[in-house]
This record gives C-alpha cells, sequence and structure tokens, in this order.
C-alpha cells in the first residue's frame, strides 16, 4: 500500500523479505579488550541467529573482519539464513547507516538519508557508513530517495497509516539539521515516508544523551504495536530519571490522534528494575525489539522484569513467538536490537 500522493513507510509488523544487519568490526563499538570484542561478536551473532529464526539475514561486513564474521555466523545449521556481504564499514548499527524502506507507486524504494555520526559526535566516524544507506539500496535491487536531512532510522517509528513517532531532540538538533524547524521536517517526513500525522515526543532516555548516546532516540522510547495502540517504555521508580520522561511522553500520546483521527491507546511496557550501573541510570529498554515475520526479537538484561516485559509484548502481538536476547552488551555501546537490525518489506 502506498500514499496516494507518494512513498509510505509501512509498518514493520508487515510482512519482511528480510533484515539488514551490518558486523561489527573496529571502534568502541566493538571494544578494545579481548573480552569486550568478544561480548560484541557474540551478541551481534546471537541477534543474527534469532532472527533467522523468522526471516533471512544479510549481514554486511568489512573485509577485515569476514573471517572472523564468518567463524560466528556460518556452519551453525541450515536452519539459519544468513548471508555475509562484503561492505566497508565504520561502525555496525544498521537500523541508523541503512536506508529506510518505503512502497511507491506499488513498488519498493529505499530513502537515503544523511548520515553524520549523530549529530555529528566527536567520537564517530562515517566516512564509509554515510555510503550505506545507497549500497544496501543497490543490493536491494529498489530505487533511491535521496533525502537532505539528516535522520536515522531508530529516530522514527510508524503505524503504516502515515503516523510518526519522533523527538524534538534527535530531528530538530543543531548538530544533525541546525536551523531546521517542526514544519520543515514534517515537510520532508511527508516527501519521503508518507507521514500526514506527527506525535512530538519531547526527548528521549536520559541515559541516550550521554557521550555514547544518540540523543533521544524514540526506538527505545515508544514504538507502534498496531495502529492505534502505542508500546511506552514505562520507568515506575520515581528515583530514575525517566521516571519523569516517561509520563511526558504517556502525556503527549494521551492527547493525541492518529493519521485516521484515532484516540491512542497507550500501553506501558515496564523498565527494568535494574536502575544503575558502573556509569549512572540505565536505558535498557524492553522497546527497542524487532518484529520479524512471525516473531519478535526482544531485548533481556537478566533482570527480574525480563518475564513481565516479555509477556507484554507477546499480548501486544499475538500470534508471534517472543524470542528474548541478552541485549546488555548493545546497551553498554549505546543501542539495542531495533538499532542493529533494518526490516526490508517483501515487494
Amino acid at each position: 500500500m502506498s500514499s496516494a500522493s507518494g512513498p509510505l513507510m509501512p509498518a514493520e509488523w508487515e510482512t519482511h523479505e528480510r533484515t539488514w544487519m551490518a558486523w561489527p568490526s573496529s571502534g568502541y563499538t566493538l571494544g578494545d579488550t579481548p573480552d569486550e570484542v568478544t561480548s560484541a561478536r557474540t551478541t551481534w551473532a546471537a541477534v543474527a541467529r534469532a532472527v533467522a529464526r523468522f526471516e533471512p539475514v544479510t549481514m554486511l561486513v568489512d573485509p577485515s573482519a569476514l573471517e572472523v564474521a564468518r567463524g560466528y555466523l556460518e556452519g551453525n545449521g541450515t536452519e539459519h539464513d544468513i548471508t555475509l556481504v562484503e561492505a566497508a564499514l565504520d561502525d555496525a548499527w544498521m537500523r541508523d547507516i541503512g536506508p529506510t524502506f518505503v512502497r511507491t507507486d506499488g513498488t519498493l524504494a529505499a530513502v537515503d538519508w544523511v548520515f553524520n555520526g549523530w549529530g555529528a559526535q566527536s567520537w564517530a566516524s562515517w566516512e564509509q557508513d554515510a555510503k550505506v544507506a545507497t549500497l544496501v539500496a543497490g543490493m536491494a535491487e529498489v530505487d533511491v530517495i535521496p533525502s537532505p536531512i539528516v535522520n536515522e532510522g531508530g529516530g522514527i517509528h510508524v503505524d503504516g497509516e502515515g503516523t510518526v513517532l519522533l523527538t524534538e531532540t534527535v530531528q530538530l538538533d543543531p548538530g544533525r539539521n541546525p536551523g531546521a524547524t517542526r514544519t520543515d521536517i514534517e515537510a520532508e517526513l511527508a516527501r519521503t515516508i508518507g507521514a500526514t500525522t506527527f506525535l512530538w515526543l519531547p526527548r528521549g532516555l536520559t541515559r541516550d544523551y550521554d557521550e555514547f548516546g544518540t540523543r533521544g532516540h524514540v526506538d527505545i522510547v515508544a514504538c507502534f504495536a498496531e495502529p492505534g495502540v502505542v508500546l511506552l517504555h514505562w520507568q515506575e521508580d520515581e528515583s530514575h530519571p525517566d521516571h519523569d520522561v516517561s509520563r511526558e511522553a504517556e502525556a503527549v500520546l494521551l492527547g493525541a490522534t492518529d493519521a485516521r483521527g484515532r484516540s491512542l491507546t497507550v500501553v506501558r511496557v515496564p523498565a527494568p528494575i535494574t536502575l544503575t550501573d558502573d556509569e549512572g541510570p540505565v536505558d535498557w529498554s524492553y522497546i527497542n525489539h524487532l518484529v520479524c515475520n512471525g516473531g519478535v526479537v526482544a531485548c533481556t538484561f537478566d533482570d527480574a522484569q525480563d518475564e513481565r516485559a516479555l509477556d507484554v509484548l507477546r499480548s501486544a502481538y499475538p500470534g508471534r513467538e517472543v524470542v528474548g536476547v541478552d541485549a546488555r552488551p548493545l546497551f553498554d555501546r549505546g543501542g539495542g536490537i531495533h538499532c542493529i537490525t533494518q526490516q526490508q518489506p517483501r515487494r
């Protein structure tokens, strides 16, 4: 389905052709110590295998890391459909460096946002990653829709009917789109992904503004589970700074209507019991999951809240198998399962 006037971004729960990922091969994402390196590789591989239970996975791998990636991803049984493709990479957050797929005129296309290292952050490098969206579009054999704005896939969530969730601190970030207004961003999202209704949340989770954060990606705060239904990260503990973030977001959502004029049902997804780590308040979030063909690959944290949260996801996505993967090594690096995956809708 595409909008009458142009492209429309399908909802994540629509059928996928495959999921794209990128292999960690250098920098802070890979880590500095042998334990950190093993942790990164093991976690990326675990997510790839979990997704591959439900749909094919194509993993971009820097040539320097190809043999290592094969050791982690190949020879694990015919049930795992994981294809490795060589590509020059800086980092491994495919949600953000890859394209956003849309449907237009009955065909699939790919939006190529400008990528500048999450607002030109001092630790980031992106010379190669800025080329990944066009590269993936070429491998997928779809047309590219270039966009002049800086944006990342983790900065938007859609219902497939024209409603988009986003945060003021990402799209209006001076490091991304200096001088841009809401009107500017809304016009470009209307042109590229068919958005007609914009649900602006004030900010993201608190930890996401630390050194390796994204400055407020929405995909750890809230997402659509179906049209009219939003899952919301819910920090119950008043001592955690995200207690206020959750309530601010809920107030916005409960006062909003979607592209079809419906009031929204907001489902609170409890945050983990764990409140802090060595760096401060955690932003661990069960919202950062990937909906697959017949399944959901969800973050777990070896936390007492895991099973309660997974039950909420099972209720939100009836008929899908919910599979948990320990995402603590991902969040240590600034993201989660949704952040390292990018779905390609079926044509």
